[in-house]
C-alpha cells in the first residue's frame, strides 16, 4: 500500500471495524427490514446503505464533501432532506406497528404490506446518500491514512473508502442474517414494539440530523 501513500493500514481497518461495528442508523434500518420482511430484506437494505456509503467515499476523493464542509447552504439542503427522509422513514415504521396492534399477523400483513426488495435498497441507499455527516467523516478520517505528497492521493481515498465500506456491509449483512434467524421466534406483539420503538429512533436520529451544524 506503500506505493499508493497508504501507511497505517492496519490501525485503519482495526478503526473501521470498531466503528462500524457501533449501533447507527444504518444498523437499525438493517434490523428493522430483516425483522419484518426476512432476511432479504435486510440484505437490499445492507447493499443499498454500502452503495451509498461508497458514493459519500467517492465524492470525498473527488472534493464534493470539502464543499459541504465550507458552504453552509449545501451543508443545510443535504441535511434537511436527509433529515425528513428519516423521519418519514420513522413515521411509517410507526404507522405499521399501530396498523398492527391487536390484529392477527395475516391482516396486519394486509394493512402495512411490505416494500418490494428493490424499495428496500433504495431507502437504505437514501438514507445515507441524503446524511452530510456521513461525507464529512469521510473527509476527516481517511486523510489520517493518507500521504498527500505522495501524488496519488484519489486511488488511496478510494481503496480506503472501499475497504471501510467493505467492513460495514459485512456487519450489516451479518445483522440482517441473525435478525431473520430470531424473528420467527419473537412473539407479533414484541415485534410490534420493537418496530415502534425503532420508529422512534429514527424520528430522534432526524431531529439529531436536523439540529447539526455544517459550515460557520
Amino acid at each position: 500500500m506503500s506505493s499508493l501513500g497508504i501507511h497505517d493500514l492496519g490501525l485503519f481497518m482495526l478503526t473501521s471495524l470498531v466503528l462500524n461495528l457501533t449501533p447507527g442508523a444504518d444498523t437499525l434500518y438493517v434490523m428493522s427490514r430483516s425483522a419484518r420482511g426476512g432476511w432479504r430484506h435486510g440484505v437490499a437494505g445492507a447493499f443499498g446503505v454500502g452503495l451509498g456509503c461508497m458514493g459519500h467515499a467517492v465524492a470525498a476523493a473527488l472534493g464534493v464533501a470539502a464543499v459541504l464542509a465550507a458552504s453552509r447552504w449545501a451543508f443545510d439542503a443535504l441535511k434537511w432532506a436527509g433529515a425528513l427522509y428519516l423521519a418519514w422513514l420513522g413515521l411509517q415504521m410507526l404507522r405499521a406497528a399501530w396498523r398492527g396492534a391487536g390484529a392477527p399477523a395475516e391482516a396486519s400483513e394486509k394493512a402495512a404490506p411490505m416494500p418490494t426488495l428493490r424499495q428496500s435498497f433504495t431507502a437504505g441507499l437514501l438514507t445515507n446518500l441524503l446524511n452530510p455527516k456521513v461525507g464529512l467523516f469521510f473527509l476527516a478520517f481517511v486523510p489520517q491514512f493518507v500521504d498527500v505528497h505522495a501524488g496519488r492521493p484519489l486511488p488511496a481515498f478510494l481503496l480506503l473508502g472501499l475497504l471501510f465500506n467493505l467492513s460495514g456491509v459485512s456487519w450489516l449483512l451479518l445483522v440482517a442474517l441473525l435478525t431473520d434467524r430470531v424473528r420467527g421466534r419473537v412473539a407479533p406483539a414484541l415485534r410490534r414494539a420493537l418496530q415502534a420503538l425503532g420508529g422512534g429512533l429514527f424520528l430522534l436520529l432526524a431531529a439529531r440530523l436536523a439540529s447539526a451544524r455544517g459550515a460557520g
